[in-house]
């Protein structure tokens, strides 16, 4: 069977190849002719019953034109022609066509390994092939282009032939007869072992027909590759392998709105639809069910002739790629489109049928094979038209039923189209239909390209941005404010913090001469276990409480109190309301790092007589820990009334005393 289409498919690639053949730049005689694709700037030979063996006594002679004042290339994908006798079985390759030619080279053997590019002197030649009476040899298969394109690839060569993570090769016309198998598909990638050029094809990198220039991508393998036809070519599924490849393009391959419901029903219209009475469904069979991947009754015309169409109206001049179509996708009605046209206008009056590039002929193009899975189609060149019509030619088995997506991308504003350029091809026997073949102005289509929205999505997705904007910022705004209100309030109500002007040495040097009654809002420096001052600030609540229930410790005479002081010094004398014991005053000092729980008291000589041993700080030979019966006056501080408040929140523990025990023992 020609080709890699499924089964069926044979007859209509086979009708392609002779079209080609025809209307290419050479023509082929004999009957030895294998598979072969004649293109004017690059094409594909081989034998008859390639890849298997070729028949006995059997001719065929190429003729290869191509555009004046250029050379042709040939490179060999395979040549393994039985030599028990060289003057029957051979390959021959000549510059020039007819009586004039002359010979270049002339091959015959098994497995034979051809690794240069071989090049004419003309623009024209001819490849002979003869074959006598043979037991073994499967012929040959190579292909060629214009020297051009020195970096000319065949057929068989797979990605695990190229190490460079990403390469650029020149791919023939007719890369769809390789006999290779394919695995994989857009957009996730074909597994290494995949021909590059019949992938390429089958991505819609380029045409079968045409051939062209592919960028190739390596990267990791995956577990499992996927299978689909695509463009007359069926890949299969494949295991995990190491790595896999992927086309780079110009991203022009997404889709245009159909099944997104960007394309309204009102840009759907039809030659006729099928009555639903008919089928005793409900629903509509209309051009509004011909959205791939929806649920419901598909489109179905009321007629099966060829002269039936589906109409989808873009607005707006639209560069498109590609076509999916479906069949009915429902097991009670089985059908499906097994071929179609493809017309398109810019004005809705005027219609031109698509015509594959270097042909005259109305291309027609493999459609379904069954009702459920998705073929994929791609225009190389490209459609540039605001509307499109599907023609459906073939059916299955009886009825036409069709769901279908556009690929393809908005163009630019205000672009101008590009006009055509001459065709260079044969004159074909056949008379040319008035058709208008669409401008090739874009390189191919980009098979990594996401869904491209209408302007209303646009408009849409710019009022969404907004919002997602708009929305967290001022719920931003709202959290900061009620934090900063919070804090606020909380400094409100008292902390240990101290203002900037605080911690600077001048603040620090006129303390000492301000009056005490001006330090009595203060806060207390705070030390650590280990008697170093905390040079952080802690925020801790203030203890309200009556101002005779917590002593003002002051020593008249001495200024200073040392590093170790619990209290800040102040002038004059009883300025202290704090009880007195035993003629020595007790103030709180810091708690070692393994001390008790409260802080050891320290004594002083309250007597103020220059004489006694106790006028003064003691020493810390006189300092004495208190008993547990003691410490019970030093547990909390008391309220007006007498009573404990404890307070979980109190750095240091202030000795209570009552007053009648203060005034019995003053100085």
């Amino acid at each position: 069977m020609v080709g890699r289409g499924p089964p069926g498919a044979g007859a209509l690639a086979l009708s392609l190849l002779v079209i080609l053949t025809a209307e290419g730049c050479g023509a082929q005689n004999g009957d030895g002719c294998g598979p072969s694709v004649l293109g004017p700037s690059s094409g594909t030979l081989s034998s008859r019953g390639y890849p298997g063996t070729y028949p006995n006594d059997s001719v065929c002679e190429w003729e290869i034109s191509v555009p004046p004042k250029k050379r042709i290339h040939f490179r060999f994908a395979l040549l393994d022609i039985e030599d028990n006798n060289c003057q029957v079985n051979y390959l021959r390759l000549y510059n020039g066509i007819g009586s004039k030619r002359s010979e270049i080279e002339k091959y015959c053997g098994l497995g034979l390994k051809v690794e240069k590019l071989i090049e004419t002197s003309d623009h024209e030649a001819t490849v002979q092939f003869r074959s006598g009476t043979h037991h073994t040899g499967r012929g040959f298969y190579l292909s060629y282009s214009t020297t051009d394109h020195t970096d000319l690839i065949t057929c068989l060569d797979k990605g695990t032939d190229f190490s460079e993570a990403e390469f650029s090769k020149y791919c023939p016309a007719g890369c769809s007869t390789s006999a290779e198998e394919v695995s994989g598909t857009i957009p996730k990638g074909y597994r290494e072992t995949s021909p590059l050029c019949t992938a390429a094809i089958h991505a819609g990198v380029v045409s079968n027909a045409v051939g062209g220039r592919i960028t190739v991508v390596s990267s990791k393998g995956i577990p499992h590759y996927e299978g689909a036809l695509a463009n007359n070519v069926s890949s299969t599924g494949g295991s995990l392998s190491n790595s896999l490849f992927t086309f780079r393009t110009n991203g022009c391959y997404g889709t245009l709105g159909l099944e997104s419901g960007v394309v309204a029903n009102s840009q759907l219209a039809a030659s006729s639809s099928l009555n639903s009475y008919i089928t005793g469904q409900d629903g509509e069979w209309g051009p509004s069910g011909a959205r791939l991947k929806q649920a419901g009754l598909p489109w179905a015309p009321s007629l099966s002739d060829d002269q039936q169409w589906l109409q989808v109206d873009l607005r707006r001049e639209t560069r498109i790629t590609g076509i999916i179509t479906t069949g009915s996708t429902l097991r009670e009605y089985p059908w499906f489109v097994s071929e179609y046209r493809v017309l398109f206008s810019n004005d809705g009056r005027d219609w031109s049928t698509y015509t594959e590039a270097n042909s005259t002929q109305p291309k027609s193009f493999q459609g379904n094979v069954n009702y459920l899975h998705e073929v994929r189609n791609n225009f190389i060149p490209p459609i540039e038209a605001r509307f499109v019509r599907i023609n459906p030619v073939s059916r299955h088995p009886s009825r036409v039923a069709l769901k279908l997506e556009l690929l393809g991308c908005r163009l630019p504003a205000g672009r101008t189209r590009t006009p055509v350029g001459p065709r260079t091809f044969m004159p074909s026997s056949y008379p040319p239909r008035r058709t208008k073949r669409p401008p090739q102005t874009t390189p191919p289509p980009d098979i990594r390209n996401t869904t491209m929205p209408s302007q209303n999505d646009v408009s849409s997705a710019a009022v969404l941005v907004s919002v997602l904007v708009v929305v967290p910022t001022v719920l931003i705004v709202v959290a900061v404010c009620a934090w900063h209100c919070k804090n606020k309030k909380k400094n409100s109500e008292g902390t240990y913090d101290l203002p900037q002007w605080d911690s600077t040495d001048w603040w620090k040097s006129m303390k000492q001469l301000l009056p005490s009654k001006m330090l009595e809002t203060e806060e207390n420096s705070r030390y650590t276990d280990d008697g170093d001052l905390l040079t952080g600030r802690v925020a801790v609540p203030r203890v309200h409480a009556e101002p005779a229930e917590y002593a003002q410790p002051l020593v008249s005479g001495v200024t200073t109190l040392g590093a170790r002081s619990t209290f800040k010094p102040d002038e004059g004398p009883e300025l202290y309301d704090a009880p007195v014991s035993d003629a020595f005053h007790a103030y709180a000092e810091p708690l070692p790092a393994t001390g008790s729980e409260y802080a050891t008291p320290i004594v002083v000589d309250m007597g103020c007589h220059p004489s006694s041993k106790a006028c003064g700080f003691m020493g810390p030979s006189s300092l004495h820990a208190r008993t547990d019966s003691e410490r019970s006056e030093y547990d909390t501080p008391k309220n007006s009334t007498g009573q404990a408040t404890p307070t979980e929140e109190l750095t240091y523990q202030v000795p209570q005393v009552s007053a009648q025990k203060a005034a019995g023992e003053a100085c």
